[in-house]
């Protein structure tokens, strides 16, 4: 049983969640907010980073300077058809992009979603365990305190990983809440 090939699957759980909780928007201008955006663009689908620069002027506001200025009308719907509430305003081969303030009921909305995110890092996390533990229980190899050994790691790695996931959602929770 490899425990560092374990603890890599695990971190990878919370690196997954940290790449989630970027892209929640949490009234503050963040080039991260428009890393789910996809733009159609020569015949396929692009990341919006592929097609243009995204600057953060200011606390507020967004920009984006399209390098084709062919595809400025595709990236402006593309902003406004990804859910994420935001207005983009044209202007030749920038676009700008003001951050609205949240309400209330979408702070609360953004909480559940982080909530959300969260308990998916979770079972990641367990399934790695659970199969870092039915690695141990095949092996043949090795005495029942060696494997019982190798389960206690584990279950500390797991703990530990469960651990950093709460401390990242509460941490995500405060930022969205005093925004």
């Amino acid at each position: 049983m490899n425990l560092d090939q374990t603890k890599q699957r695990m971190e990878g759980a919370i690196d997954a969640l940290r790449k989630e909780f970027s892209g929640l928007r949490t009234g503050r201008a963040s080039a991260n907010l428009l890393d789910s955006v996809h733009v159609d663009a020569y015949g396929s689908s692009m990341p919006l980073n592929q097609v243009g620069n995204v600057n953060v002027p200011e606390p507020r506001l967004l920009t984006i300077q399209v390098w084709d200025a062919g595809l400025a009308k595709a990236v402006e719907k593309a902003i406004r058809d990804a859910g994420l509430g935001l207005n983009p305003q044209p202007d030749g081969q920038l676009i700008r992009v003001p951050v609205p303030e949240l309400s209330q009921e979408r702070r609360v909305e953004l909480v559940k979603i982080a909530g959300k995110y969260a308990e998916s890092a979770r079972i990641a996390v367990r399934n790695v365990r659970r199969d870092a533990m039915d690695e141990i229980k095949k092996q043949k190899t090795g005495s029942e305190d060696e494997q019982k050994s190798q389960s206690e790691k584990v279950q500390k790695l797991t703990d530990d990983c469960i651990k950093k996931i709460d401390e990242t959602l509460a941490h995500k929770e405060k930022e969205i809440s005093h925004v």
